[in-house]
């Protein structure tokens, strides 16, 4: 239960950590969900603004606390590459959570700044004793998503392609892209994930405007609901963001919901 507890705590932490609903498969609530998601449009990315910016060379930094523990901190970044845009993100336990079971992890993603779909994805992971890396790539003529996994410890691989669409953000782009959103009162919206495996359709749905307190200062801030309503994360968990009220939206907070536990990310400082 801890192992399962510490790998989703932390790259699962700086990864969308998360996109997981807390309804067992099979629940009334997870079929309610599918039937809702069925009665909506498709769910698609839809472009930034031309005026939008990302956050280019802004390293956000938070600490992870788990049943009041301090349990690791998470990071992410956003750099120029090229023509693409490229987020970084790293996740490490700290404290009695590291003593127990130690977690070091790294993921990147390359992101079409035009449109917001990720075209590349890559995870290396060190949980305990285990260590692997994952690259999915993103075949939008083919509809596919190509994932290539191999254990570091032993050297075994795993290969797999699934259906895919054409445009999808990532675990941890769909932060941001729910940052690029107006996120105006009440609204929803459905977006599509690819993680390998069968991509994830999460809603996003803005519930509220809030003052907040983090190490990182007291902020108005947009509190919005990520919940995967099909899709592989489907009845694992859920997730809250809050973002910052104001135009550059800023992602302060985060609260994941999961069957072992709450898992909170509050914004410790941003460097530049």
């Amino acid at each position: 239960m801890f192992r399962s507890a510490a790998c989703q705590l932390l790259l699962s932490a700086s990864s969308i950590a998360c996109l997981f609903l807390f309804n067992s498969p099979g629940s009334v609530a997870q079929v309610a969900a599918t039937a809702n998601i069925q009665a909506t449009p498709e769910p698609r990315i839809v472009p930034p603004s031309p005026n939008y910016q990302f956050p280019n060379g802004e390293k956000f930094v938070y600490v992870v606390e788990w049943h009041a523990l301090n349990a690791g901190t998470a990071t992410m970044r956003f750099d120029v590459d090229g023509s693409e845009e490229k987020l970084s993100a790293t996740a490490a336990t700290s404290g009695a959570v590291n003593f127990i079971f130690p977690v070091r992890s790294w993921f990147n993603a390359r992101i079409d700044p035009k449109t917001f779909c990720s075209t590349q994805i890559f995870k290396h992971s060190e949980e305990g004793k285990r260590k692997k890396e994952t690259e999915i790539q993103v075949d939008a003529v083919r509809g596919k998503s190509i994932l290539d996994e191999k254990n570091l410890k032993n050297g075994e691989t795993r290969h797999e392609e699934e259906d895919a669409p054409s445009c999808a953000t990532d675990i941890l782009g769909g932060f941001f892209y729910a940052r690029s959103r107006p996120l105006l009162p009440a609204s929803d919206e459905i977006f599509p994930v690819v993680d390998g495996g069968k991509p994830t359709v999460v809603r996003a749905r803005v519930e509220d405007r809030e003052e907040i307190k983090i190490p990182a200062g007291d902020f108005h801030a947009v509190r919005v609901l990520l919940d995967p309503v099909s899709g592989k994360f489907q009845g694992k968990g859920q997730i809250w963001v809050w973002f910052s009220d104001d135009a550059a939206h800023t992602p302060l907070q985060m609260r994941a919901k999961l069957q072992w536990g709450t898992v909170m990310f509050r914004l410790l400082r941003i460097e530049k």
